[in-house]
């Protein structure tokens, strides 16, 4: 008698949202991770870093909003919309999130370099998945 572990097939839907939540998982660390380079957090107090306006502010929020409702929206768009709406968020955010990575090349933003690439190699991953969308035959 062997003792095999169970492979239980997971449903597409369900891996584009965890692949999504993983993504988020990146970006919050990444964040956070940010506070400790010297110089961040008295920056980020006297009003001297990159969202310095209320308009730029809201554009990250936009941008960093839209992860998080991929995770929600893989699994109830109906599937045409959730393939194409994986694919195309998945393409802006694999290509944002390398040139983020690339501008960040300094000694101390290796651990953002890192995390910007891992994110687009998830978000890669993503399209990949959503373009080979399973289809149903019929006879």
């Amino acid at each position: 008698m062997r003792n095999e572990l169970e492979n239980i097939k997971v449903p597409l839907r369900i891996q584009l949202s965890g692949i999504w939540a993983s993504v988020m998982c990146c970006y919050i660390y990444g964040d956070y991770f940010e506070l400790y380079v010297p110089g961040k957090v008295e920056g980020l107090t006297s009003g001297q870093h990159l969202l310095d306006t209320p308009m730029k502010l809201f554009a990250a929020s936009l941008i960093m909003a839209l992860p998080s409702l991929m995770i929600f929206l893989s699994l109830i768009l109906p599937p045409k919309s959730a393939r194409w709406l994986n694919i195309v968020v998945g393409i802006f955010f694999t290509l944002f999130t390398f040139w983020v990575g690339i501008s960040s090349l300094t000694m101390w933003h290796t651990f953002y370099v890192f995390l910007s690439f891992l994110e687009s190699l998830l978000t890669l991953l993503i399209v990949v998945k959503a373009w080979k969308w399973p289809r149903i035959t019929h006879p």
